[in-house]
């Protein structure tokens, strides 16, 4: 066999070698999908956080309703900002976990006479991040029995990993106002006191 044959027989081989080498290939292979696991994964996981945060939310609105709604914030003692600080520690109590109550949540309770004049209210709801003046305008008036109670929540949400998967925030900003509303007719609570004695 001549030389040229032998180097050209050992070139094939070692071009062969270098093809069926695959020795990095699992590395790469992880490289291109690590990227998108991990997206899905952190999307996966924001969205369920967030709606577990919406959830929370709503249920500490149904809490608070039901202490309007049976009179039992009508009944605590003090003034009606002690009312007001009450209840709403009862509902921060249920949504400080997603990042606190300071300059996040804010609580307002309606009166109205008429299901009508509650329509015809189509005011948003405030949130911390409104003006001062707003904020300060927040009402609290709890009603009587048998009044028409609206008790309106918003919570300031911070999203978690907005550059990452999807990215559940407000355009320009980084958290989502989570805002949960319930409407009810207060009982007769007074007349319940009264049977009872």
């Amino acid at each position: 066999m001549s030389l040229f044959a032998k180097n050209r027989k050992g070139l094939r081989r070692r071009r062969l070698g270098v093809v069926s080498d695959k020795s990095g290939s699992t590395a790469v292979e992880f490289a291109i999908v690590a990227p998108l696991f991990l997206m899905m994964m952190f999307s996966t996981f924001e969205v369920g956080w967030f709606y577990f945060a919406n959830s929370a939310v709503d249920a500490a609105v149904g809490d608070a309703a039901r202490l309007v709604k049976t009179g039992q914030v009508d009944g605590w003692g003090g003034t009606d900002d002690d009312k007001y600080d009450a209840l709403y520690d009862d509902i921060c109590s249920v949504v400080r976990s997603f990042g606190g109550c300071d300059n996040r949540l804010t609580l307002e309770v309606s009166t109205y006479t008429t299901f009508a004049e509650l329509a015809d209210d189509v005011s948003p709801a405030t949130c911390a991040d409104a003006p001062p003046d707003d904020l300060a305008a927040i009402p609290f008036n709890y009603g009587d029995e048998l009044q028409i109670i609206r008790v309106r929540v918003c919570y300031i949400y911070t999203t978690l990993n907005p550059a990452i998967g999807i990215n559940m925030a407000e355009p320009g900003t980084n958290h989502r106002r989570l805002i949960s509303t319930m409407i009810f007719r207060n009982e007769p609570y007074e007349l319940n006191k009264r049977d009872d004695t």
